[in-house]
Order: structure tokens, then C-alpha cells, then sequence
């Protein structure tokens, strides 16, 4: 299996999904330095949120944007899940659906490729929505394609922001230190907002440095993001998996995939 050969890789996930990730990069001879550069918290009106989900039987569809708006979706109503075992649920993408069997939930519809807004509306059911009442449940300020789509397409659609995203405090000083030690080998950001915090808490006069560094992203619009803020060496994943992320890195870094990342 390919190796690392003790590459610096930065991991810039919240603090509480980061650790696979970097036990993955720590297999393959790597050090993973991770260096949050977002934290998800719950969203301030709780008593809203579990009114909203204690009265699913309105809707004819659930849509559950990612992992995070399941999770805290359940903290919401103290992980009570009947009112969700009644309804018609649509996940996103193999994350979120685990987060749904992890809480005893299936997810009645889930796009058999990709993990995104369009995977999602390719879908046969969300093809024919016309005077369907569709709630989204997702973090505050989440993009708005699959609403706006959906609402194109006749459906009412009511958004439930569960949680929402904040920069965290954080002491950049080990970054700074690799990266003006020339020992920083590649960047991962698994999201636009992550990667702009990531170089506001590198200061201006630093950014520059970070920016000449490989990124690894997980899809075209990050992949823009990075473009528009002045990475020059960008890498796209195949999928928003943890082994997927790997698999990027180990490409660039031994030109070699390993193909066994679980």
C-alpha cells in the first residue's frame, strides 16, 4: 500500500469529524495536522426546531441536507424520533443516511450517485413535486439550489436551520510554523466557508504562503472558491468521502492510488 513518507497534511474539518480522516493519513505514514477551521453548534431556537419536527405529518418529504443537520436535528428533540419514523425521509448522500441508521431512521430516498443538490434532484421522486410540501432541514446560511429547484418545480418548501457554522478560536501558530519552514505538503478543505476561515486566521501577511501549497477539495464549487481566493494547485475528489480525500492525497504526493482505503 502506498505510503506518505511523513507528509504534513492539513486537516481543517471541525474539531468532531476530523478524526477519522487523520487516523487514515496517520496509516499511510503521514502527520495530520489538524487545524479546525470551523465548529458546527446547534442552532439558537430549539423550541422552534422541535415544534417544526413534532409536526412532520404537513409535509410529504423530509430532506435531510447532511449528517450534521440529522444529528442535530435529534438533539433538538432529545433524540424522541417518532414523529420522523412517520415520514417519507430523503438523504442526501451515504453520510447522512448512515446518521439516520445510526438513530434507528431509514432514508426512503437516496440518490444511487454523488452526494449533492443535483444528485439529489435527479432523483425520480423529486422529479415530479408539484403541490408536495417539502421541509429541508440543513445549517443556517446553506446554499439554496435545492430549495430554489424544487420550488421551480411546484413544490412549497419550508428550510429548518438546525445548526449553523462558526470560526473557532484557534492558535495558528503550528501552521505558521510549517508553513514558513517549507513544511507543509498539502491542504484538505471539505468546505468553501472552512477554507476561507482557514486563511483569515492565517492573517494577510501569511496567506500567501498557504496559497502556494497543494489543496485538496471535494467538489467544483470549493474547487472555484479556491481558484477565486489564489490557489494555483487544486485537486478535486471523486466523492466527500474520508477515502476519497486519501486517495487524492496519496495521488499527488506518490503519483500512485491505493484503492484500499475503507
Amino acid at each position: 500500500m502506498s505510503s506518505l513518507h511523513g507528509a504534513h497534511i492539513l486537516v481543517t474539518r471541525p474539531r468532531h469529524q476530523a478524526d477519522h480522516l487523520c487516523r487514515l493519513i496517520e496509516q499511510q505514514d503521514g502527520v495530520a495536522v489538524a487545524f479546525p477551521t470551523l465548529d458546527i453548534i446547534a442552532a439558537n431556537d430549539r423550541d422552534r426546531i422541535a415544534a417544526t419536527l413534532a409536526n412532520l405529518h404537513r409535509f410529504q418529504w423530509v430532506v435531510f441536507i447532511s449528517a450534521n443537520a440529522v444529528n442535530f436535528a435529534l438533539l433538538a428533540i432529545d433524540g424522541k424520533i417518532g414523529p420522523l419514523r412517520n415520514a417519507r425521509i430523503a438523504a442526501i448522500g451515504q453520510a447522512t443516511a448512515r446518521a439516520l441508521d445510526a438513530a434507528g431512521l431509514q432514508a426512503d430516498l437516496l440518490p444511487a450517485h454523488g452526494s449533492d443538490s443535483q444528485a439529489l434532484l435527479a432523483t425520480a421522486p423529486m422529479q415530479c413535486v408539484s403541490g408536495q410540501r417539502i421541509l429541508i432541514v440543513r445549517g443556517a446560511g446553506g446554499l439554496e439550489t435545492l430549495s430554489r429547484e424544487l420550488k421551480q418545480r411546484g413544490a412549497e418548501v419550508d428550510t429548518l436551520d438546525v445548526y449553523r457554522r462558526v470560526m473557532p478560536p484557534a492558535d495558528p501558530a503550528p501552521v505558521l510554523d510549517l508553513l514558513n519552514r517549507n513544511r507543509l505538503d498539502l491542504i484538505t478543505a471539505t468546505s468553501g466557508e472552512a477554507l476561507q476561515n482557514l486563511l483569515l486566521m492565517l492573517g494577510e501577511k501569511d496567506r500567501t504562503l498557504a496559497l502556494a501549497v497543494p489543496l485538496v477539495v471535494v467538489s467544483d464549487r470549493i474547487r472555484q472558491i479556491a481558484e477565486n481566493s489564489g490557489f494555483g494547485r487544486i485537486f478535486v475528489t471523486d466523492s466527500p468521502s474520508d477515502a476519497a480525500i486519501l486517495n487524492k492525497i496519496i495521488t499527488w504526493i506518490t503519483g500512485a492510488e491505493s484503492g484500499r482505503i475503507e
